[in-house]
């Protein structure tokens, strides 16, 4: 292996770093366009009941990025580097890009803290590290997804299993699958998004050894065109009018806590839940879990193409 130094570009979504920062958040997701004082109130007040004036979701990423340089010292010293880069937040991808170039980085790999591809989600973080990286004279080279990657399947049915052991196992269980809801002109697209969030569900499934499953979406966008249903809250009222008492959340979209897990799902549907007289649960989240980080170590590793 050569000695030169190779730079990672971690890419997540990225989060306000207070709620303080919530409104120019907001406004980047919104394309420059300042939310409505409604919209900003009741985002606000999302956060607000996830983190109680307290910010702990972007240690979240640092702590993933933190770790997955650590994995990669231990599989190759003094090989990889890496540095953040965020979609909606700072250090913004372009930041990220910029900030190797400026410590003299010339080759780069981009990963994206999301397992399935998508072009309207990681592939548009795929395309700003491209053209900043072109701007600035960076060869990079991107993995692209890494959904059934074994050490990323055995992560997750650690925590269907172990979460499992929370019901009463003599009565029926039901595991729902979910992943974040995309504009449903995916499909017509050709987008792989649904078939690999698809793939990494039955995997986890067959492997935990659960027969009665199901896929379904959640935190779709609030814009006026069809998003890919049926939403979550929906298929839990459908569930309880089948009978069902026992629900496991298993949210294989997402790698860590975060707005989408802490509030659509950890208040919104446990709500309902309650409502419906359901016992509902979720997965634990993988955040640094050390089967993830290898997964995601030995997906950068494999995409090195200037291994000597």
């Amino acid at each position: 292996m050569s000695n030169e130094r190779i730079g990672v570009l971690v890419m997540s979504y990225g989060t306000p770093e207070s709620l303080d920062g919530v409104e120019e958040y907001y406004t980047h997701i919104r394309r420059g366009n300042p939310p409505t004082p409604e919209l900003l109130d009741e985002l606000k007040g999302r956060y607000e009941a996830v983190v109680g004036g307290v910010f702990p979701l972007r240690e979240n990423t640092n702590n993933q990025v933190a770790a997955l340089q650590k994995t990669l010292d231990a599989a190759a010293p003094g090989r990889y580097v890496c540095y953040q880069g965020l979609k909606h937040a700072r250090p913004y991808i372009e930041d990220g890009v910029e900030a190797m170039a400026k410590d003299g980085i010339t080759k780069a790999i981009g990963i994206v803290l999301a397992p399935h591809y998508s072009m309207m989600s990681v592939g548009g973080y795929i395309k700003r590290a491209k053209e900043k990286a072109g701007e600035l004279g960076v060869a990079m080279s991107f993995v692209e997804s890494y959904h059934l990657h074994p050490k990323l399947i055995e992560a997750l049915v650690d925590r269907v299993v172990g979460k499992l052991g929370e019901f009463d196992r003599s009565q029926p269980i039901k595991v729902l699958f979910s992943a974040h809801s995309l504009p449903e002109r995916i499909r017509e697209m050709g987008d792989p998004y649904e078939k690999q969030l698809l793939e990494t569900s039955e995997a986890v499934a067959n492997k935990a050894g659960v027969a009665d499953w199901s896929f379904t979406w959640q935190s779709a966008g609030r814009t006026h065109e069809p998003w890919l249903g049926p939403d979550i809250l929906d298929t839990l009222k459908e569930l309880a009018d089948q009978g069902m008492k026992q629900v496991l959340s298993a949210p294989v979209g997402f790698v860590s806590d975060h707005l989408e897990v802490l509030y659509d799902l950890d208040i919104e549907a446990k709500a309902v839940s309650a409502d419906l007289d359901i016992h509902f649960e979720r997965i634990d989240m993988l955040n640094t879990d050390a089967f993830y980080m290898e997964a995601l170590a030995e997906s950068v590793v494999d995409k090195d193409e200037w291994k000597a």
